[in-house]
């Protein structure tokens, strides 16, 4: 609750840290957005974006402390919160409803965190990236600050099913396993990013010590 579009990757850090705790649980992580529940529309131009670009959507992952057959994990993660920037991106009351708040900086500042996040990666290799598809504007900000990667997953999922906020950067990341198996030479980055405003970032891939 709270963290928006932001909302996966914290939650799968969440999950890392019960299974680290309880070494036999199984852990479901649910990403769920009902954004028609804060359909509100003015004549303001972040309203109208934002009644047109964000749609209903839900995900789950399943996780156990010890790998399943593809010895996939998820590890590596990190955050960035900009509090000073957070009326650019967030809901308001206003007439007992829910308004979204959406500036036309919000495209350049997730470039910028998502920039700082890539730039703090470490030194493992990077297969694919896997990125939240916030919009049109935003995945296009964002194609110069991951080049040479593609993120053409996330503007197929933006096509085909809008912004779902939380549960899009896992739509990217099913459609990017569907064409592609992760193996020793690179991990998959996935970061998203929404309220606070706040950025996330995390690696999917074989354990720590497979790579050399």
């Amino acid at each position: 609750m709270g963290l928006g579009s932001g909302a996966a990757i914290p939650t799968l850090r969440a999950a890392s840290h019960m299974l680290h705790a309880q070494q036999e649980a199984t852990v479901a992580c649910i990403a769920l957005e009902v954004c028609s529940a804060a359909f509100y529309l003015d004549d303001d131009p972040g309203v109208l974006i934002s009644a047109c670009l964000f749609s209903d959507g839900a995900a789950a992952t399943i996780w156990r402390a010890t790998p399943g057959p593809s010895g996939l994990r998820c590890f590596d993660f990190n955050t960035l919160h900009l509090p000073g920037d957070q009326d650019k991106l967030r809901f308001e009351q206003r007439d007992g409803k829910l308004r979204n708040l959406l500036h036309r900086s919000v495209p350049g500042l997730a470039a910028d965190t998502v920039a700082r996040l890539w730039a703090g990666r470490g030194p493992r290799p990077v297969a694919q990236v896997v990125t939240h598809p916030g919009g049109r504007d935003v995945l296009e900000a964002l194609v110069p600050v991951l080049a040479p990667y593609s993120l053409a997953a996330s503007a197929r999922m933006l096509r085909d099913h809008g912004n779902m906020s939380s549960p899009a950067v896992l739509f990217a990341l099913e459609e990017s396993l569907k064409t592609a198996t992760l193996d020793a030479t690179g991990d998959y980055w996935l970061v998203n990013f929404g309220a606070g405003f706040s950025a996330h970032s995390c690696r999917i891939g074989l354990p720590p010590h497979a790579h050399p």
